[in-house]
């Protein structure tokens, strides 16, 4: 049987060490190095090489486990998992791409892991704050080891709201900014920080009440994902009960707000 707390504690390592390739590469990047995976979505050698070190690195923590990858370094399918294995690595190198290519804070190492269709251990590494979050099933939430949780405040009115903007997909442009205008108006201010490891880790560590995004992949969310439930919040799709990790979209919060940021949604957003 594999012990989930000691493999969470190991994946850590393995995520602050990348994260260390991360912050030395940050201090002489030059942006003419970046490429293009389409017309707003930045690349760059930092994502690639992390994304080797990670699977480098996972692979001796976990041998024989299936990876979903967002550079594609394994030639996995990046929204399938791997068959005939019982664990799958979800890994995101560097979430917050263009904020590093810009010399933005705010990026992170991003890595979860599923059990069959369970998200069993997760880890959130914002790079600029040297912060490590960490979640594993049944057994809490932490942030550079010392536990989180969701807050307790009741209402949207008085919860601060994450979001993330579209950049490659403008088809539902007009409903999301409805719906960004009706939570400008009923909360005390919606932020957007460029990288939805980050919102998600900082929902489950009270920092945001809630986070909604569209058109997000399993690697930005998965980690995050169990961080938000580990430490005592909520993450659906935005109108229903779904699969947030496949399902392209995603609400989370700290549970208490989270029908009143669905109500919101469902507004605007078609069904």
């Amino acid at each position: 049987m594999t012990d989930l707390t000691q493999l969470s504690l190991g994946l850590a390592d393995v995520c602050r060490r990348a994260g260390g390739f991360i912050r030395q590469e940050a201090a002489s990047f030059d942006r003419s190095k970046v490429e293009h995976k389409g017309v707003h979505d930045l690349v760059s050698y930092v994502d690639q090489e992390t994304e080797r070190l990670l699977v480098a690195g996972l692979r001796e923590l976990l041998p024989g486990a299936g990876f979903i990858t967002e550079e594609g370094t394994t030639g996995s399918d990046s929204q399938a998992t791997s068959t005939g294995t019982e664990f799958t690595w979800i890994i995101d190198p560097l979430d917050g791409t263009t904020n590093f290519v810009h010399g933005l804070p705010c990026y992170c190492v991003s890595v979860g892991l599923l059990q069959q269709q369970e998200l069993v251990a997760g880890v959130v590494y914002e790079v600029s704050r040297d912060e490590c979050f960490r979640a594993v099933r049944g057994g809490g939430a932490f942030c550079n080891e010392k536990p989180i949780h969701v807050t307790d405040v009741p209402e949207l009115n008085s919860s601060l709201i994450a979001t993330g903007f579209p950049y490659t997909d403008f088809g539902l442009m007009d409903d999301y900014l409805r719906v960004l205008g009706a939570f400008m108006q009923r909360s005390h201010g919606v932020r957007r920080v460029g990288s939805a490891a980050a919102d998600l880790a900082w929902v489950a560590a009270g920092r945001f009440e809630g986070f909604f995004e569209f058109n997000l992949n399993s690697y930005d969310v998965a980690a995050g994902i169990l961080l938000v439930r580990e430490a005592g919040g909520r993450v659906t799709q935005f109108l229903e009960e779904g699969d947030p990790l496949f399902g392209r979209q995603i609400c989370a919060s700290n549970g208490l707000v989270h029908e009143q940021m669905q109500a919101t949604i469902r507004e605007f957003w078609p069904v």
